[in-house]
């Protein structure tokens, strides 16, 4: 299957119409993803045109329309759809987020443990989350690794997070169950 080139803003909006309609899991409105995209409905409407063109989208006619992201669509962002995601805790600012299930925890720079950061890919919407805020990510189902630091920036284009660390724990390897 040949890969689908997208340009930043198509895959930001692909994104986010992926996000929003996972949690309705209705029809999208092109307001609705204008509004967390920070673009103005005009826009959207050009760009789903496009996505449309490329099958990425299907719209959804009559009042309770608008967009769909088609199978597609989860292709091309290689987002897995993931009926159960590995349920790896994820704190904001002290707070369990329900809503935000962490697809992918890459450690960046471990050469370098005082520039030591890792990139959170989240499935969900990244709105409420700001610079300098405190994030907690695990303990993740294999490894028992549990992340703790600040919020440094966001990648929109990869829906991730970027932190950086302040704390990171996994158990002590002597406790082998094997033996």
């Amino acid at each position: 299957m040949s890969s689908i080139e997208l340009t930043p803003s198509q895959k930001t909006i692909l994104q986010e119409l992926i996000n929003l309609y996972r949690e309705s899991e209705s029809a999208v409105k092109g307001e609705d993803i204008a509004e967390k995209v920070d673009r103005n409905p005009g826009t959207i409407r050009n760009q789903m045109q496009s996505l449309k063109a490329l099958q990425l989208v299907e719209g959804v006619p009559g009042p309770k329309g608008g967009y769909k992201p088609t199978a597609t669509a989860y292709d091309a962002l290689k987002i897995q759809e993931m009926e159960q995601a590995a349920d790896v805790p994820f704190n904001h600012e002290g707070d369990l987020v329900e809503e935000a299930n962490v697809q992918e925890i890459d450690l960046t720079s471990v050469h370098h443990p005082e520039l030591c950061r890792a990139e959170i890919k989240l499935q969900g919407s990244m709105a409420d989350f700001e610079e300098g805020d405190k994030i907690s990510v695990g303990p993740t189902p294999l490894s028992k690794l549990l992340i703790e630091g600040e919020l440094e920036g966001k990648d929109d284009t990869n829906n991730s997070l970027i932190l950086t660390i302040d704390n990171m724990a996994a158990p002590a390897g002597d406790e082998d169950p094997l033996h």
